[in-house]
């Protein structure tokens, strides 16, 4: 076509888009006019064509002409149909038909888009799926609407599939409408100045927002300075956009980076940026991912006086962020508060100044890139003529996300030899082999798969040979090899061609994916666009005139802080140290409470809550405190001592700030999900007045609840609002006209103590004294930790007994990631535990067999599934937690803890999961496949259904689930019994040896020679008057024909006696370590018979090591293990029945008249060492003389309860200081509160405190040795823990944590 020709059919499809594009402009949100039909037929080019009746210009919708349609040459997917719209357009839709009355049509396609007809870029459908769908037949239309508008004036469509019994055939239609704009281009030298003329008043929102594009990865985009020398500065560095913040005129500083945003920026597309502060929050927008930026307080009021584009034109006394590096590229619809700049400067507006060459047309540089996109790709160019000379220069520029693969080869053929340029762990390596031997081997750069642009040069001379990475001399290596090349030579880029023999080109070090451009031959470029046109060289799965790479990780799909780090075409999520798991770092790897820890068997120590499982709240690091029957979450804050406040007349008020150990979201939720919570309030107090009256205003009061809280004028075991302290609301305060007992103004100590248990009021966080000013006044206060138990959420569940019946609940909106939680227990063997639909996606988890879960999904890619077989019936009527995760990499699916089963996501799929009907639980839309069972604990995304609530008003489903013990009944150790609670269960440990929170914790003391426990198995009897002599018994029966013993010891005495039993009619049993450190049982059961010595031959017991013993009779059979050693049997060969048991006893035997000398001299010396866990039948007399004293229990002697019987160390968490008068001044006045931390300012206060501390401890070790020495035996329910003598005026102590467990540093009892 002649150029006159051209140029007036340009103008006429200038002309016609216009026309059309005015035509959808009649409101502003419609834009949706046909763009193709009026276009002009020099506005479509193809990449061939069949004939010249199938030509391009026939590719108009619904038109006939010609063949009907475009169809290429060969149906390949090298092909293309590209359509000119004339200028840059808004396009927001695309359609598709076949080729008229034939079998060519298309089944999917990609889209393409340039400004230039150069450097095109794909659209992707959810930034991952680049394919779109076609048609299924010849003329219907099949219409796509973009998801957002495209500006471009070029489109290319490239057909991927098409009807298998035809060829590819197409007719096109684009929709849209007129696109304007202004646009600005700086030279990398050129700025624009916007000053406003009069400062304005501050306003609560400033707006910036602007498009630009790039070649280059470095520059300052914007540069705003505001009062107070404050400036915002936005650059590009690396292609990514980082905002800082500078302050002060002489700052020296590169500024304060407040955020980083995009990726890739530099790859002359148009992108869009906005900077909106909205009062004291800051937007950053880049494209279209939005980040809310933290700015320093003193931005919040501030506002813009100068804005600087391109570079920083500030009074220059700031330190530049990017030194000599202005923005180089074009700006377009630059608006500060819909204030067009740009435009401005097109007046010549005296408030916008332009410094240097700033145009108002975008320059587009033309830059061919190239992408290798799968292991199939590569590039073959032919050498060049002038290589003959001996002289080679190569150079390219790359950029990949792979740390290996090959950017170059070719052979050596007057050498035998081989080149290879290409990446090993990132960094760039030349080898030289021949002959099968490597002759020379280089390495330059590194970090060189970071995505960006790396130019690379090899330049070879007959003494030299050198590679350069990026222009940079310390990143060349240099070689004396030449390389002689000829023009018959073949150069491979990026890999080799399939069906090439392994003479022509080998990859021994893998494929190249990433780009290439600028690839140049002795300094000539290499064009190729004739490459694609196949009048140069070769190639094979290779987009040309285009860059495909993709930043997987801007924005990052890994969750909780874990690192992205990415290859071409997939990430990986590193969560180390992130507390969460999972392809993307979702789920959490801790429990969401203490009771979920319990019921796991963990026992008491410190764990990691994380209160919302999978939800944004942090997992915290908090106490759990498991007793018997609840688990105790402990939420420390910096001070839980009792504090003194001495009176000063210059200090009006006393205020205190709690800080907890928990942060607020986390404290939150903790409250809200707990069955119960408390803390205690404590105030002690005289002359010192807490509440006054509830008429007057309060001289004292409370902050607590919700942040920042609420002022509290109650006090603890008081109600809210109350104005009252506990004794009010009992009515014994010691002033009945006053409500609290401080507030009788006593000039003596009292005090108001008690828990704070609602949790609307929860937790404390200060507190403030008033009445500590008069002369006298003297208070001390106490804020315990708050404790909390029960998991609302743990134990929320629904029985549904029917199959038509279900639960529903809102639309679940999982879309990219969704972790769905639960137990079950059913005795079906199917069943659907939870179903979601959309208009094609779903998810659903079921019950498919009695061993078998399946997780299913369909997010538009077809239906998938997941599933886990198990190797036990799952229909037991027990609990089973089932666990599923879908996100963007994978789909898991976990029951109990058989192998997770996993499934990956297809590499370019649909990733939104989009459903729109309601949550059916336990049932389906359908009313088939009906769940029939208990489901509980249901979480979805860490949120848990109220399932309970739900049933209280559904027909056949029953709010909570009873029967715990079949599925935690075995946490329950040592004989410790499981209890049914409605909310779970507790181990009931009163037939056990142990005691805690599973009967795990031994019940250990330390005996000295004089220690002896009795437990009275019965009272001695008097003979009624009918003459009866059968003496009254605890036993059914009266004689024992049969013993369960069992006891662990540690000792280095021999000979020992560790056990012994008696009765009414002097029979007896012994249990002893001998003179040869061996264990020996002794029984008389006949008084007139000689003793039978049951030996163990285990020896070394008395070792100072722990030894565990059990022993089992029946009849004349006996059985004794030690430790893990063999069991030993023995027979009895007298008597087999123990009658009337009279008194078993630990330690020293205090009568020993019917023992023979040897064991009565063994009685006398007692015992030396720790006994710990020991149980005669249903009896534990140890755990009764320590724990549960009673009339049957006997204590003489020192006793010590310890862990000593633990095989390993005691854990330190578990320890409770216990605090005596040796921590006080040995005179106090009567009700002084103990203080753990006196805030005192005297030194001469401390000195005197220590030395009176001295005395009284040396004067109680001293009273407390002459009261053992002296006391008579008396029964263990007058024992005690030691106390000083005159405890009783100090009736309570500063323990940090009345919850906490005793502690091994003993608890004495002194007899």
């Amino acid at each position: 076509m002649p150029m006159g020709s051209e140029r007036a059919a340009g103008i006429s499809a200038l002309i016609g888009a216009l026309l059309l594009g005015s035509c959808g402009t009649g409101a502003e949100d419609v834009c949706d006019s046909p763009l193709v039909t009026n276009l002009p037929p020099s506005s479509f080019r193809s990449s061939s064509q069949l004939t010249s009746s199938h030509g391009p210009v026939f590719a108009k919708v619904n038109r006939r002409e010609g063949a009907g349609g475009w169809s290429p040459l060969v149906s390949d997917r090298y092909q293309w149909l590209e359509g000119d719209l004339g200028r840059r357009t808004k396009i927001t839709a695309v359609a598709t038909q076949g080729r008229y009355g034939s079998s060519d049509w298309l089944t999917a396609y990609l889209l393409m888009f340039s400004d230039t007809g150069h450097n095109w870029r794909q659209h992707r459908q959810e930034d991952s799926l680049g394919a779109f769908p076609g048609n299924s037949n010849a003329d219907s239309v099949v219409q796509y609407k973009l998801e957002q508008p495209v500006i471009a004036r070029y489109l290319r469509l490239i057909p991927l599939d098409w009807n298998p019994t035809g060829r590819i055939g197409l007719r096109l239609e684009i929709y849209g409408c007129r696109y304007t704009s202004d646009v600005a281009n700086f030279d990398g030298s050129s700025s624009l100045v916007y000053r406003l003329s009069v400062r304005p008043s501050w306003t609560e929102m400033e707006v910036i927002s602007l498009k630009f594009k790039t070649l280059r990865n470095s520059g300052t985009l914007l540069h705003a300075e505001g009062q107070r020398d404050h400036s915002l500065t936005l650059v590009l560095e690396k292609g990514r956009l980082l905002l800082y913040h500078q302050q002060g005129v002489s700052s020296s500083s590169s500024g304060q980076l407040l955020v980083s945003l995009g990726s890739l920026l530099d790859d002359q597309h148009w992108h869009h940026v906005k900077l909106e502060r909205l009062n004291a929050h800051l937007n950053l927008t880049v494209d279209k991912n939005t980040q809310q930026v933290h700015i320093p307080a003193e931005l919040s009021s501030w506002d813009i006086h100068q804005l600087s584009l391109g570079a920083v034109q500030g009074h220059g006394l700031q330190k530049p962020i990017l030194s000599n590096r202005n923005f180089y590229g074009c700006l377009e619809n630059l608006l500060y508060n819909d204030l067009s700049l740009i435009e401005l400067a097109k007046k010549k507006n005296h408030q916008v100044s332009m410094m240097g060459n700033v145009t108002f047309s975008c320059a587009e540089p033309v830059s061919v890139a190239v992408t290798f996109i799968d292991s199939q790709s590569f590039l073959q160019l032919p050498g060049l003529r002038s290589w003959s000379s001996g002289v080679v220069s190569l150079a390219l520029q790359f950029r990949t996300w792979n740390k290996a693969g090959l950017l170059l080869t070719f052979n050596l053929p007057q050498q035998d030899g081989t080149v290879w340029l290409y990446l090993s762990e990132a960094r760039l390596r030349l080898q030289i082999s021949r002959a099968g031997r490597v002759q020379l081997e280089l390495s330059a750069g590194s970090g060189l798969n970071d995505g960006q642009w790396h130019s690379v040069e090899m330049n070879s001379r007959q003494d030299q040979l050198s590679i350069t990475v990026d222009k940079d001399e310390g990143a060349t290596a240099h070689t004396s090899i030449p390389l002689p090349l000829t023009a018959e030579s073949h150069l491979f880029f990026g890999g080799c061609p399939a069906e090439e023999s392994s003479q022509e080109c080998v990859n021994p070090f893998g494929v190249f994916q990433g780009c290439m451009r600028l690839l140049a031959l002795d300094n000539q470029p290499v064009d190729l666009i004739k490459v694609q046109q196949r009048l140069l060289g070769n190639y094979s799965h290779l987009q040309i005139d285009m860059c495909g790479i993709i930043d997987r990780c801007s924005p990052s799909h890994c969750e909780h802080g874990g690192r992205c780090t990415q290859s071409w075409s997939t990430f990986h999520c590193n969560c180390s140290n992130s507390g969460y798991r999972g392809a993307t770092c979702h789920s959490s790897t801790y429990e969401q409470s203490c009771e979920a820890y319990k019921h796991k068997g963990n026992t008491s120590g410190p764990y990691y809550i994380d209160v919302d499982g999978s939800g944004p709240i942090k997992p915290q690091l908090i106490y759990c405190n498991m007793t018997e029957d609840t688990a105790w979450m402990v939420i420390q804050h910096n001070n839980t001592e009792v504090t003194r406040v001495h009176s000063s007349p210059e200090r009006i008020l006393h205020s205190a700030h709690f800080d907890y150990a928990a942060e607020e979201e986390q404290l939150a939720a903790i409250i809200s999900q707990s069955v119960h919570c408390e803390q205690e309030l404590s105030y002690h107090c005289r002359k010192s007045r807490l509440l006054n009256t509830p008429e007057g205003a309060p001289f004292s009061w409370w902050v607590g609840g919700p942040d920042p809280g609420q002022v509290q004028t109650y006090w603890g075991g008081a109600l809210p609002d109350s104005r009252q302290c506990a004794c009010g609301l009992q009515d014994n305060c010691l002033d009945p006209n006053h409500y609290c007992n401080c507030d009788a103004d006593h000039d003596q100590w009292t005090s108001d103590s008690g828990l704070l248990t609602h949790k609307e009021t929860l937790p404390v966080r200060s507190l403030v004294l008033g009445d500590i000013q008069r002369s006298g006044s003297e208070a001390a206060y106490r804020v315990g930790p708050m404790l909390c138990h029960g998991d609302k959420n743990f134990w929320n569940a629904a029985f549904f007994d029917k199959e038509t019946s279900y639960l529903h609940f809102p639309t679940f909106h999982g879309e990219l990631n969704a972790d769905i939680s639960f137990l079950f227990k059913t005795t079906s063997s199917s069943g659907v535990f939870l179903e979601n639909l959309g208009i094609k996606d779903f998810i659903r988890i079921e019950l498919s067999s009695s061993s078998e879960v399946v997780f299913s999904f369909d997010v538009g890619n077809g239906p998938l599934g997941v599933r886990v077989e198990t190797s036990v019936p799952l229909n037991d009527n027990r609990w089973h937690s089932v666990r599923a995760e879908r996100n963007v990499k994978e789909a898991s699916l976990r029951v109990d803890d058989f192998p997770v089963a996993i499934r990956e996501a297809p590499a370019d799929g649909h990733i939104h999961l989009q459903l729109n009907s309601q949550l059916f639980i336990g049932g389906t839309a359908s009313r088939q496949k009906g769940f029939l069972g208990c489901i509980r604990s249901l979480q979805l995304n860490g949120v848990t259904l109220d399932l309970e609530e739900r049933a209280k008003i559904t027909p056949g489903v029953r709010p909570g689930c009873p029967g715990h013990c079949s599925s935690y009944g075995s946490l329950c150790q040592n004989q410790g019994r499981c209890v049914e609670r409605a909310n779970g269960f507790s181990c009931d440990c009163g037939q056990s040896a142990y005691t805690g929170s599973f009967c795990h914790q031994e019940v250990s003391a330390n005996f000295k020679s004089t220690s002896s426990i009795a437990y009275n198995l019965q009272e001695p009897f008097e003979p009624s008057r009918n003459g009866s002599a059968v003496p009254p018994s605890i036993y059914s029966d009266m004689t024992q024909r049969e013993e369960n013993i069992s006891l662990s010891f540690r000792t280095s005495q021999s000979p020992a006696l560790l056990l012994y039993i008696n009765s009414f009619y002097r029979e007896y049993l012994a249990l002893l370590i001998n003179k040869q450190d061996e264990l020996e049982l002794r029984y008389n059961l006949q008084s007139n018979r000689d003793v039978e010595v049951l030996g163990s031959r285990v020896t070394n017991l008395a070792d100072g090591r722990l030894h565990s013993v059990t022993i089992r009779r029946l009849a004349d059979t006996v059985s004794i293990q030690i430790d893990q050693n063999p069991r030993e049997e023995f027979n009895l060969t007298s008597d087999v029945e123990f009658n009337s048991m009279k008194t078993l006893i630990l330690g020293r035997v205090q009568e020993s008249d019917e023992l023979d000398s040897e064991l009565a001299e063994m009685a006398s010396l007692g015992f030396t060492g720790c006994l710990s866990g020991v149980r005669f039948n249903s009896i534990t007399p140890l755990k009764a003389a320590l724990l549960h004293p009673d009339s049957h229990v006997i204590v003489t002697g020192p006793l010590v309860q310890s862990s000593c019987g633990s095989s390993s160390p005691a854990n330190p968490y578990t320890a409770e200081t216990t605090h005596s008068l040796t921590d006080q001044p040995g005179s106090v006045d009567p009700g002084q509160p103990l203080v753990n931390a006196i805030r005192s300012d005297s030194a001469l206060i401390g000195g005197v405190i220590a030395v009176v501390i001295f005395i009284s401890v040396s004067a109680l070790a001293i009273l407390a040795r002459f009261i053992c020495s002296k006391k008579e035996t008396y029964r263990n329910q007058d024992v005690k823990a030691a106390q000083p003598e005159d405890g009783h005026e100090l009736p309570f102590s500063s323990q940090a944590d009345s919850q906490s467990a005793p502690s091994e540093n003993q608890k004495e009892f002194f007899i």
